[in-house]
């Protein structure tokens, strides 16, 4: 209880915390590169100062020991350029064949000198050598280390916003069928009653034109509970007509339709099997025809058109209304999005769901215009 009471501020106590790691980490690792970087500097310093005693020894034919020649040869890592006064040069860990290439020794004295800055060899007062050297192989490989600690982080950080945004999804998908069984089972109760009811006044001196309207209703709201049931469950899909069970939609939904809205529907010759649930399919087509109905404010043309394109049976649903913007042709099907003043927002959003985690197929924006008009379109398989 408490946790989820807070569970917001534990998570953002959580991500500062990891930032707070991921930062000291980062300065961490910045400064034993910089340190390690002193580290080969003053190695430099000490090879150049036996460089330096190599050439006092031989100006005055002098013994000064062994220490000197073994700092120079000890050193086998950081790749170095060793510049006379006259030009010459000599190298050393740096590739044997491409040093041969003078335009390549040129580069790395470039680079070398981005690098580190040169050591200046001086004997009485003159200089008589030019140290250009570069970073150690492991001094790279460290420099590099944080760009991948922060790629490392940021792929982690990846996989647990989508564990995340799926466990919250799951969440969702789990309530929403939980309220739609619910919802089914509600509306069942008050229906099992308006149809004993219904029988009851059929005995008595009614109308029998009042039956029959009643009966409609009835009938209405058990489509509308098998929706609801079958919208928070694993529904079987059948083969069916897409022609004919579209037909049977519209034309439901023309009749009780504003006068001032010209419906045109236009379909192939013969018939078009699809894998589906009729119900919740019916349902799809209620929800983009009153949509468009809404976008057109109950006056303009609205056209229903099937048709086969390889395998996918399309159908499009267009209107004449107001239009979208392009930028918010996938916000429309969000749960919650809606431009209208009294709305959910969830019309859209339904059919979404219903096209393509029940029958594996696809909806989308075909195309729109601002006051011309809006084509949705969805693709199903056919059988």
């Amino acid at each position: 209880m408490i946790f989820s009471k807070y569970s917001n501020t534990f998570r953002w106590i959580l991500i500062i915390i990891s930032f707070v790691i991921v930062s000291l980490i980062l300065w961490n690792t910045y400064t034993f590169f910089q340190n390690f970087k002193q580290e080969e500097r003053t190695k430099m310093k000490i090879w150049s100062f036996s460089q330096q005693e190599l050439a006092k020894s031989s100006d005055l034919e002098a013994n000064i020991g062994e220490l000197p020649m073994q700092i120079i040869q000890s050193n086998k890592t950081t790749p170095m350029i060793l510049v006379n006064n006259n030009g010459s040069y000599s190298y050393n860990n740096i590739d044997l064949e491409k040093a041969k290439d003078t335009a390549y020794i040129k580069s790395l004295i470039s680079r070398f000198k981005e690098e580190n800055k040169p050591h200046e060899i001086k004997y009485k007062g003159r200089v008589l050598q030019t140290l250009y050297y570069g970073n150690s192989p492991l001094l790279n490989k460290l420099k590099y280390y944080p760009l991948a600690l922060i790629l490392i982080i940021v792929l982690f950080s990846a996989v647990i916003f989508f564990f995340y945004r799926s466990n919250k999804n799951a969440i969702q998908n789990k309530l929403w069928s939980g309220m739609a069984k619910e919802t089914a089972h509600q509306i069942g109760t008050p229906l099992s009653s308006l149809i004993g009811w219904t029988e009851l006044l059929k005995t008595e001196n009614v109308d029998p034109d009042y039956i029959k309207e009643i009966e409609k209703d009835i009938s209405r709201l058990q489509t509308i509970t098998e929706r609801f049931s079958k919208i928070g469950s694993i529904t079987p899909l059948e083969k069916l007509d897409i022609i004919n069970e579209t037909k049977i939609s519209y034309e439901y939904l023309k009749t009780r339709s504003s006068k001032l809205i010209d419906f045109n529907i236009e379909t192939p010759n013969g018939t078009l099997p699809v894998l589906l649930n009729k119900q919740l399919y019916s349902w799809t087509i209620e929800n983009l025809v009153k949509n468009a109905i809404d976008a057109m404010k109950g006056r303009g043309k609205l056209s229903l058109t099937i048709l086969q394109e390889g395998d996918y049976i399309k159908i499009r649903v267009e209107d004449t209304g107001k239009g979208i913007l392009k930028k918010n042709f996938s916000k429309i099907f969000e749960p919650g999005y809606t431009t209208k003043k009294r709305g959910w927002g969830l019309g859209l959003s339904l059919t979404k769901r219903i096209v393509e985690d029940f029958h594996n197929g696809k909806i989308k924006v075909y195309k729109s215009e601002i006051n011309k008009g809006t084509t949705i379109q969805m693709s199903l398989r056919s059988a």
